[in-house]
């Protein structure tokens, strides 16, 4: 694989060209993140290549594309899912309804939009909604979405390839509508047979269901396995 290199503060990292190539995880930028490549484009083909090689877009709109890879990354095993017993008795009111790939743009552009505490703007620009509807309507992409009188009020999306699902973005209107998806996606998950989900990087969020570091080199070993 031929890449052009730009130097950066932290170190050289690649300059993706139309070859549907990426430089080997291992040999992303040793900061936080784990910067493998910049450039390239968000086709369906690209990405998919992406995620089957550890590596996964984040970028923020009017800039470059940016390719990660971390080390640790940040995984459930979704038999080891945990349910606080607080969210355990929200999930048997009847009041919220959960459906799955019925709202897939919906719940992708309320994830872009939906302030949250802390964070000015969103990495989920224009062209990665178009890519990731792009991915839903090739059956790669699915949401879970929850829903109040039929009012959308949480939901969450990613990418499932073979035993894997790679976890993007969820959002809520409603106190606990985006773990409701969660725990009902996680457990859809389980039955149609995935073993691992990826959460990218570590959040004390998903830590409460569970979630743990796990090293980039187990991760992908496990990946090479599960994406066919």
């Amino acid at each position: 694989m031929d890449f052009d290199y730009i130097q950066l503060a932290t170190g050289q990292v690649a300059l993706l060209n139309e070859q549907l190539t990426f430089p080997p995880p291992a040999q992303a930028l040793k900061e936080p993140n784990g910067l493998v490549a910049i450039g390239g484009d968000l086709t369906p083909q690209r990405i998919i290549k992406a995620y089957k090689t550890g590596i996964f877009p984040w970028y923020n709109p009017n800039e470059p594309i940016l390719w990660w890879s971390p080390d640790p990354r940040f995984v459930l095993f979704p038999h080891e899912l945990h349910v606080r017993r607080s969210l355990a008795k929200v999930l048997k009111k009847p009041n919220f309804q959960i459906t799955f790939n019925q709202a897939f743009q919906a719940v992708i552009s309320a994830c872009a939009n939906t302030a949250r505490h802390g964070e000015s703007g969103t990495w989920i620009s224009s062209d990665m909604i178009e890519a990731y509807c792009k991915l839903h309507q090739l059956g790669y992409a699915h949401s879970a979405e929850t829903w109040v009188d039929g009012q959308l009020v949480g939901g969450l999306y990613g990418v499932k390839i073979g035993k894997v699902f790679y976890g993007e973005s969820m959002f809520h209107h409603q106190s606990n509508a985006s773990k409701i998806a969660w725990v009902h996606m996680v457990k859809r998950l389980l039955e149609q047979g995935v073993e691992l989900i990826d959460c990218q990087m570590e959040t004390s969020y998903l830590a409460t269901f569970g979630a743990k570091p796990f090293t980039r080199s187990g991760f992908l070993q496990m990946v090479e396995k599960l994406v066919d």
